[in-house]
C-alpha cells in the first residue's frame, strides 16, 4: 500500500466506540462472505447520533464513503472488543483513522486485521479539522497535512504494527514472512 493516503476527512469527537462503529445488530454479517462484508462496510459509523454528526460517514442506499481518513479526539474505538469494527471501516474504503488515542483493543484489531492504520497524534486534531477536509497522511514522514491551509501536523510512527498492516494482517504477515506455509 502506498505510504502517503490522500482523501476528505471525517472528523469524529472523543469516545467514539464499537458501538457507534458498527452496532451489535449488524454483527451476525460474517466479513469473509463478500457480500456481507460490503454490507458491513454500508452501516459503518451508523451508530453515531445524527444530531451532532449530521453528514452521515456512508451514504443511505451506498457502501463506500467519501472519507477514506477518519479524524478523531480521544479514546477512538472503546466498548466491545469488535473484530468487525475496523473491518466495517476498512469494507468502507477507510484507509486510516488519525486520533489523539485509541482503545487497545481496536488498535489491536487494526493490526490483526490489516483493514486501516491506526496513527495516533499528540495534537487535537478533531477541533482542527472539519469533515470534508482534504488531508494527506504520510506513514513514512509522520504528518498529516491540511491541504487548504498546508498545515502539517506530525504523527507518531507505527513500530512493529506498521508490516503486519502493510501485509494485510496478522495471517498475511505470518505467511508473508515464513511463520506459517502459505
Amino acid at each position: 500500500m502506498s505510504t502517503v493516503l490522500r482523501g476528505r476527512a471525517y472528523v469524529v469527537r472523543d469516545n467514539i466506540d464499537t458501538d457507534q462503529i458498527i452496532p451489535a445488530q449488524y454483527l451476525a454479517l460474517v466479513p469473509t462472505i463478500p457480500d456481507e462484508y460490503e454490507k458491513l462496510g454500508s452501516y459503518a459509523l451508523c451508530g453515531l447520533p445524527k444530531d451532532q454528526y449530521p453528514t452521515r460517514y456512508v451514504a443511505d442506499g451506498t457502501a463506500k464513503t467519501a472519507f477514506p481518513i477518519v479524524i478523531a479526539g480521544r479514546n477512538f474505538g472503546c466498548g466491545s472488543s469488535r473484530e468487525h469494527a475496523p473491518i466495517a471501516l476498512g469494507a468502507t474504503g477507510c484507509t486510516a483513522v488519525v486520533a489523539e488515542g485509541f482503545a487497545r483493543i481496536f488498535f489491536r484489531n487494526c493490526v490483526a486485521t490489516g483493514e486501516l492504520y491506526p496513527v495516533e497524534c499528540d495534537q487535537r486534531l478533531c477541533d482542527v479539522f472539519q469533515t470534508g477536509d482534504e488531508v494527506e497522511l504520510d506513514l513514512d514522514a509522520g504528518t498529516l497535512q491540511q491541504v487548504k491551509t498546508g498545515k502539517v501536523f506530525a504523527t507518531k510512527p507505527l513500530g512493529d504494527a506498521r508490516p503486519v498492516i502493510d501485509a494485510g494482517g496478522i495471517f498475511e504477515y505470518a505467511r508473508a514472512t515464513g511463520m506459517i506455509k502459505k
